[in-house]
C-alpha cells in the first residue's frame, strides 16, 4: 500500500493541491472514507496537554492515529482536511434538551430528510453536539428521529432519549400545561402509587427509552413547587435501576432534591432554582450520593437569585461533584449556548472543567469512556473542529467548524451539506 509520510502540514497540502486541485471546493466524500485532520491543536481531553500541530486519522469510524503531524503516516487517498490554527477536540455532549417543539419534529418520520438535517443542524450539530440526551418528549417521535438518524438517512447526533417524563400526581408543571395540546397531557405519566411509577418506567424502555426522568419538584403554578411522594420516586429509580439505566430528575427546589436524595436519583438535570432552605451540606450529601449536575445556567440567566446558582454550581464542582453540560434546547427556542458557556465561566468553571461538561464527564457517567470523550487511538471519531480555542475564550466552544459523528461529517461549516450519499465538505477554509 502507498503511504504519504508527513513532513510538513504545507508540503502535504501543496502536493494535494497539485494532484487533486483547490481542496476549497465541495469534494464529495463517500461514507467510510479515512480523513485525516491535519495542522490542528488536539485537546486530547480535558486533563491531559494538547498537542500541537497535531493530526487525527480516521478508519471504519474510529481514530486510527492521533499525535504530531510529524510522527503520523495514513494511506494515500485519504482525504485531508487542512486544520491549521484550529481546534480539535472530542465531539460534545448535550445533557439536556428536548424534541419537543411541534412545529419542528411533529410527525418527525414524514418529514423530508433535507428539513430534519437543517433542524439538528440548527439546534445541535452546528454547535459540536455529536450526542444528546432528550430528557423529555413524545417518545414515538423521537424514536422516529433517531431511527432515520441512525440509518445514516438524516444527518445528526446520536440521540438517547427519556420518553415521557414522571410527575407527580396532579403534577404536570404549568409551563407544560401551556405548551402542549390536550391529547398529549392526558398520556403523561402522573403516577400516585409505588406500582404505576414501576409501570411508567416499564411502558418509557419497553418503548425504546435509554433514560427515566422524573419531576421530584414541579413548578405546578408560579412561586409553588409540588414534590413528587418519596415512595413513588424510590419504585421508579429502583425499577429502572433495574433495568440498568439512569434516573435524572428535575428537583427545582430544596424538597425536590430531598426526594431526589432519598430515592437515589443519578442526575439533577437543572441546578436547584429556588434555594429557600439551602444550605452547604446539600453539597456533600449530592457528592456522597454520586449525583451528577446539569447546570442549565441559560435557563435562570433573568433570576435574581442567578449568583446563589452559580455559588451553587461552582461549589459542587470544587467538591468534586460531576458537572455534565445541558441547555434545554427545545423548551428554550434560542439554540445558541454562548450564553451557557459564559455564565458557566461566570460561576468560576475553567475552560477545561466545561470541556470535561461536555466530554469525559458524559462518557463516564453513561459507562462509555472506553468508547468515547477523548482523542484517542481506538475511540469513536466523534470530533469537532473549533474555529478559535476555548481555552483562550469559552465562547469559542461554539465556534464549529466542522463536526464528525462514527467519522462521517454531520455539519460543514461552510456549506452545511449533508447527504446520505456523500457529503460536500469545504475543508474548514474561510468558515
Amino acid at each position: 500500500m502507498r503511504i504519504v509520510r508527513l513532513i510538513a502540514p504545507a508540503l502535504l497540502v501543496a502536493i494535494f493541491l497539485a494532484l487533486f486541485g483547490s481542496l476549497r471546493g465541495p469534494a464529495a466524500h463517500a461514507d467510510g472514507a479515512d480523513i485525516a485532520l491535519v495542522g490542528a491543536k488536539i485537546y486530547i481531553s480535558p486533563d491531559e496537554a494538547p498537542i500541537s500541530n497535531g493530526t487525527v486519522v480516521i478508519h471504519a469510524g474510529k481514530i486510527a492515529a492521533v499525535g504530531k503531524a510529524v510522527e503520523i503516516s495514513f494511506p494515500f487517498g485519504t482525504k485531508v482536511i487542512p486544520c491549521t490554527g484550529k481546534i480539535v477536540t472530542a465531539g460534545f455532549q448535550n445533557s439536556h434538551m428536548h424534541f419537543d417543539e411541534p412545529d419542528k419534529w411533529m410527525d418527525a418520520g414524514n418529514i423530508s430528510a433535507k428539513t430534519l438535517t437543517e433542524r439538528l443542524q440548527a439546534m445541535l450539530t452546528r454547535y459540536g453536539f455529536t450526542a444528546v440526551v432528550d430528557t423529555g418528549s413524545l417518545l414515538p417521535n423521537t424514536m422516529a428521529i433517531r431511527k432515520r438518524v441512525e440509518l445514516g438517512e438524516v444527518g445528526g447526533p446520536r440521540i438517547l432519549t427519556a420518553g415521557g417524563p414522571l410527575y407527580p400526581p396532579n403534577g404536570i408543571p404549568y409551563y407544560v400545561k401551556n405548551f402542549l395540546p390536550p391529547e398529549i397531557l392526558k398520556i403523561m405519566a402522573q403516577p400516585e402509587t409505588p406500582e404505576a411509577a414501576v409501570r411508567a418506567v416499564d411502558d418509557d424502555l419497553d418503548g425504546g427509552a435509554d433514560i427515566i426522568k422524573l419531576f421530584t419538584g414541579s413548578w405546578v403554578q408560579r412561586g409553588k413547587v409540588k414534590p413528587m411522594p418519596v415512595d413513588v420516586a424510590k419504585a421508579a429509580v429502583a425499577e429502572a435501576h433495574r433495568r440498568g439505566v439512569l434516573v435524572f430528575t428535575h428537583p427545582s427546589n430544596v424538597p425536590g432534591l430531598e426526594v431526589a436524595l432519598e430515592a437515589h436519583v443519578d442526575v439533577l438535570a437543572h441546578a436547584i432554582e429556588e434555594l429557600g432552605g439551602w444550605n452547604s451540606s446539600y453539597i456533600q450529601r449530592m457528592k456522597a450520593a454520586n449525583m451528577a449536575l446539569i447546570p442549565t445556567l441559560k435557563l435562570f440567566g433573568d433570576d435574581s437569585n442567578l449568583q446563589q446558582i452559580l455559588d451553587e454550581v461552582v461549589s459542587y464542582r470544587r467538591a468534586g461533584g460531576q458537572i455534565l453540560f445541558g441547555t434545554d434546547v427545545g423548551y428554550l427556542t434560542d439554540y445558541d449556548p454562548t450564553k451557557e458557556y459564559e455564565l458557566m465561566q461566570r460561576a468560576g468553571l475553567t475552560p477545561m472543567q466545561i470541556l470535561e461538561s461536555l466530554t469525559t464527564a458524559p462518557a463516564a457517567r453513561f459507562g462509555e469512556s472506553k468508547k468515547r470523550g477523548r482523542v484517542a487511538v481506538g475511540m469513536d471519531a466523534d470530533l469537532v473542529v473549533l474555529m478559535g480555542d476555548p481555552n483562550v475564550d469559552p465562547r469559542n466552544f461554539v465556534k464549529a467548524c466542522v463536526t464528525l459523528r462514527g467519522g462521517r461529517i454531520i455539519y460543514d461549516g461552510q456549506t452545511g451539506a449533508f447527504t446520505a450519499g456523500g457529503i460536500n465538505v469545504s475543508w474548514c477554509q474561510g468558515a
